[in-house]
């Protein structure tokens, strides 16, 4: 089945976008919105609890306790700053706080951001327990959408027609949002027989298609290399004058063209990239646009790009300098990234911003520079904390090249600086630890053990070869067995065969 397109295929200018499906159906904000209208002191005093673990409910107590008010608007902003910054169980606190402690009833957005939350912290079989407690007459095309949204994230095809087809009976789905979703699920899963399903039915009962259906259309047909599909939609797009065209859907256009190499084809779309870049997102526009260049493989197109369009005196543009360096790293330009980072730390002496060094240094690690590598690293450190992050990527570089001693060598220094739980690439760690085992380096192994640790729970394997460390220097399971009960480890079968 092919799409078929009428003269109303685009009849509405952009109004909505998936990437604001939150806004919509989970009350999500932006963080400078948020920010401007929380109550600064008490945002102060929860934002210093970090540990997931430790309850942000004291706060709160003690607030109210010194006399001070709380409304329904200042938490559900506090809520929406803890979903911003991830930190799922801390929103879901406030969120339940406010309807236990402060007798504020939840609105339809509430339950449907309080349904992602459980969805994020406890996973969907606790989420769609969540959604059937909900009473009906709460169950609003809000909460709906939470749901199929969930459903799209878990990929839960069935589910989500399901409650799509749902949402069509209860006239919940006369909107963009709930197609949206579902054309996402099916582009996600390579099903695009059932886009054009989609798109005929919209079109059908009339509801328009905005700006996102597009890109996500466009976007399948990307992905499945069907170019001359991805033309004819990008050519009902520019020929609607209602719909203002933007650098996004001329990026997902170029991405097309260079997946099939056609390069000539690209060129176009990339001058229409530059020609289409507002100003307030220029930044991230410009992420994309230095990545489809490198990938054209012109770099002085690449650099007339940067030189052109790259962010003044801006302390937040440390991911275009990021981007640029990985872009020519990609074209074999080392030099050329060793003086994007000179420009950068000339501008921006003041500001810390470790992904730029961090893209340097897979550069070095990429082409087997590892002394470069050391050497930025050491520099970087001078008059400054050591980072976590910086010692890992030469582990990883290291681990690479099979250089092992290097490699457990950089990750010991990695583990004895990181913050509390952090944690190194696992692959590494593993390739470090079995290293180690095979030297017969009982005290390193269990030194490299110690300090994971410290940083946070461990997992079962790494117990394991704990435990096997004991057994071979004949010291004592029994510390080791206490720390796995602690982190929530029962010993088993196979930790029974490892002590004998």
């Amino acid at each position: 089945m092919k799409l078929q397109f009428s003269t109303k295929f685009l009849e509405q200018k952009h109004q909505n976008s998936f990437g604001k499906l939150a806004s919509i159906f989970l009350n999500t904000k932006t963080k400078t919105d948020i920010h401007t209208r929380s109550s600064g002191l008490l945002y102060d005093r929860i934002q210093l609890i970090r540990d997931p673990k430790t309850s942000v409910v004291p706060v709160l107590e003690q607030w109210v306790s010194e006399g001070r008010s709380v409304d329904r608007r200042q938490l559900r902003n506090l809520v929406q700053i803890m979903k911003s910054y991830r930190r799922f169980t801390h929103a879901q606190q406030i969120s339940q706080w406010m309807t236990d402690h402060h007798n504020l009833a939840l609105s339809p957005s509430d339950i449907a951001g309080r349904l992602d939350m459980v969805r994020k912290i406890h996973g969907i079989k606790l989420a769609e327990k969540y959604f059937n407690n909900v009473p009906n007459d709460a169950k609003t095309y809000k909460v709906y959408g939470a749901l199929l949204h969930a459903y799209v994230q878990q990929r839960s095809v069935e589910k989500a027609e399901a409650i799509m087809q749902y949402m069509r009976e209860m006239g919940f789905a006369t909107s963009s949002f709930p197609y949206n979703m579902l054309i996402t699920l099916y582009y996600k899963v390579g099903e695009n027989d059932k886009i054009e399903v989609l798109i005929q039915e919209m079109e059908e009962k009339g509801i328009p298609k905005d700006k996102k259906t597009m890109e996500i259309v466009m976007s399948a047909y990307v992905a499945a290399s069907e170019i001359s599909m991805m033309e004819m939609v990008l050519k009902w797009v520019e020929k609607d004058p209602n719909f203002d065209v933007d650098w996004k859907v001329y990026s997902i256009a170029a991405n097309g063209y260079l997946k099939v190499g056609l390069i000539e084809k690209a060129l176009p779309m990339l001058k229409k990239m530059e020609e289409t870049m507002h100003l307030q997102k220029r930044k991230l526009a410009l992420e994309f646009l230095l990545t489809h260049w490198a990938g054209t493989g012109m770099k002085n197109e690449l650099y007339q790009a940067w030189n052109t369009l790259k962010p003044q005196g801006d302390e937040k543009m440390g991911p275009s300098y990021a981007c640029m360096i990985t872009c020519l790293a990609k074209l074999d330009d080392i030099e050329g990234a060793e003086k994007i980072i000179e420009e950068w730390e000339s501008q921006c002496s003041t500001v810390c911003d470790n992904r730029v060094l961090i893209c340097l240094l897979i550069a070095y690690c990429k082409e087997g520079l590892f002394e470069k590598a050391e050497s930025a690293v050491n520099k970087a450190l001078e008059g400054g904390k050591p980072y976590a992050c910086l010692w890992n990527v030469l582990a990883k570089g290291y681990k690479r090249d099979n250089q092992m001693a290097k490699a457990a060598e950089m990750l010991k220094r990695a583990l004895s600086v990181g913050k509390q739980r952090w944690s190194p690439n696992s692959a590494t760690l593993d390739a470090c630890l079995d290293y180690l085992e095979g030297q017969g380096d009982v005290g390193g192994t269990e030194d490299m053990i110690r300090l994971l640790k410290k940083l946070g729970p461990l997992t079962r394997d790494i117990y394991h070869r704990w435990v096997r460390i004991c057994v071979a220097t004949g010291a004592s399971v029994s510390e080791v067995l206490d720390h796995m009960k602690m982190d929530g480890i029962s010993a088993n079968e196979e930790t029974q065969k490892v002590r004998s």
